[in-house]
């Protein structure tokens, strides 16, 4: 990985973005995702078996919650209900932080730059991990799931806006990090620089064909690339 690239898009930037599953935490290691979205799946199924039907194909929560939305509002919130209390339970048994993780919140903040972390998981259980191992004290603002409105959900942009909106900067003087497409995709068209987390081998050229601003396969070269531009300042 190149890390000229990653101190560049750190050192342009005014605020740093922390999507939460994945750079900070690994949300379903407890409790799996297909579990969850099997548990969804069910509630959907019992209202609108057609949905249910196109919900089984997946195995993602938050696509089935998707799902459930384009079948019916009032679904919708059942299914997101549903959806958030598995979410504050599984990251109960999630497991310590990403490694790195705290690291980089910890030379963000040494380094001056305000954090908030933006998700398409529940603002209740990123506060919950956060709270319970103490990163709170790192983040400034959480912006989760659009209540009622997955379609805010990156890959659209709305999420980073709102961040930027709470912290009284333009969009474009964030960067995200982030472990997934929609990520690097928000970002973007935010007009936010893109720092791609690629925590699994195929992530790499996925995040290149993105043209993410920079790519690292370990958060703890953020903290390390914060901590060498504040020893050079």
């Amino acid at each position: 990985m190149r890390t000229d690239s990653l101190a560049e898009t750190l050192a342009g930037a005014r605020v740093l973005l922390f999507d939460f599953d994945g750079p900070i935490c690994d949300v379903f290691a407890g409790v799996p995702a297909p579990q969850v979205a099997k548990e969804l799946i069910t509630l959907v199924a019992a209202e609108d078996e057609a949905a249910g039907t196109r919900a089984a194909e997946t195995d993602d929560p938050i696509e089935v919650l998707r799902i459930a939305h384009e079948s019916d509002p009032v679904l919708g919130q059942e299914v997101e209900k549903a959806l958030t209390a598995a979410e504050v339970r599984a990251v109960g048994v999630a497991g310590q932080p990403t490694p790195g993780s705290t690291a980089a919140l910890q030379a963000a903040r040494s380094s001056g730059y305000p954090v908030a972390v933006v998700s398409n998981n529940s603002a209740e259980c990123v506060t919950a991990f956060l709270e319970r191992h103490a990163l709170d004290q790192y983040v400034m603002h959480v912006v989760g799931r659009p209540s009622d409105r997955p379609h805010l959900m990156k890959p659209n942009p709305y999420p980073l806006i709102e961040a930027a909106e709470q912290m009284h900067v333009d969009v474009t003087s964030c960067a995200l990090i982030g472990d997934s497409v929609t990520d690097i995709q928000a970002a973007h068209s935010a007009g936010s620089t893109a720092i791609g987390f690629a925590n699994k081998p195929h992530k790499l050229a996925a995040f290149a064909q993105l043209d993410a601003d920079a790519i690292t396969e370990d958060m703890q070269v953020i903290a390390d690339v914060l901590g060498q531009a504040a020893r050079n300042a």
